[in-house]
């Protein structure tokens, strides 16, 4: 069932997908080689209590932490770890979720350790250009197969791979509602697009093939040829004048810059 949210409660939302945005700003002060992914996984559960929310990842399903640290092939759901060390040249998505007053917010974006090549930058940039133009298709009347079908075509266009086996996602009251909103799909497909939905559209993007893996801890999901992925996530209400974006990289943006 795809639930449609009241003014008052998109508003609920956006508050707690401020509190993701204001999180990943706070952890781009301390994303540089030499930083283990557990230590920016304290550094964000003590920030997000701090701010009177529970982490939402954290137990969810049984995922161990309180946010996913996915590192150079690791696409999502990496697992922090005192063990991962970032090095120059990385790249980590850090996938965020909180829940403040009963609703969900849940953010992620894909960060450049130190000095990192070209090659990698510009599968960042299409990954993240991809979501806007996700986003631009999530308009009322349309269909969710519009905005899956714009992500697919900005990055296959862009000789980069889409992953299949995991899509974007309604949110609300809990992280995954309907409908799910996949990367790659035909327009005029899918659920139809309402006044009052809230979605998640999360490009999951590869540098070499689409097909992926997942690690013996049931959660880390990479790249089968080992070939670098990025990830960028945004939740947005569906509204009469257009789709509102609830998250922010405005945090992020601030510490790192906005160019890639």
């Amino acid at each position: 069932m795809i639930y449609l949210k009241t003014d008052e409660e998109i508003e609920l939302m956006r508050e707690a997908n401020q509190l993701v945005a204001k999180t990943l700003g706070e952890l781009a002060k301390h994303i540089r080689p030499g930083v283990t992914t557990l230590h920016l996984d304290q550094i964000a559960q003590t920030f997000i209590c701090d701010h009177g929310a529970v982490p939402a990842f954290l137990g969810f399903e049984g995922f161990p932490n309180s946010i996913c640290t996915s590192v150079n092939d690791q696409v999502v759901h990496g697992i922090p770890s005192d063990e991962v060390v970032l090095q120059e040249g990385d790249i980590i998505s850090i996938d965020c979720g909180t829940v403040l007053n009963g609703f969900v917010g849940d953010s992620a974006y894909t960060f450049c350790v130190g000095e990192v090549s070209e090659t990698v930058k510009r599968l960042l940039r299409t990954t993240k250009e991809a979501l806007y133009a996700g986003i631009a298709q999530a308009v009322i009347g349309n269909r969710v197969g519009d905005i899956s079908n714009a992500v697919q075509n900005y990055c296959e266009a862009r000789n980069t791979s889409i992953v299949r086996d995991l899509v974007g996602h309604g949110c609300g009251r809990t992280m995954h509602e309907s409908p799910e909103v996949p990367n790659y799909g035909r327009r005029g497909n899918g659920a139809m697009l309402r006044n009052g939905m809230c979605i998640c559209i999360e490009p999951m993007v590869n540098q070499g093939g689409k097909q992926v893996v997942i690690d013996p801890d049931g959660w880390t999901v990479r790249t089968k040829d080992h070939s670098c992925a990025a990830h960028f996530e945004h939740c947005i209400a569906l509204r009469p004048n257009g789709p509102q974006i609830l998250s922010s990289f405005d945090y992020v943006e601030e510490i790192v810059g906005t160019e890639i």
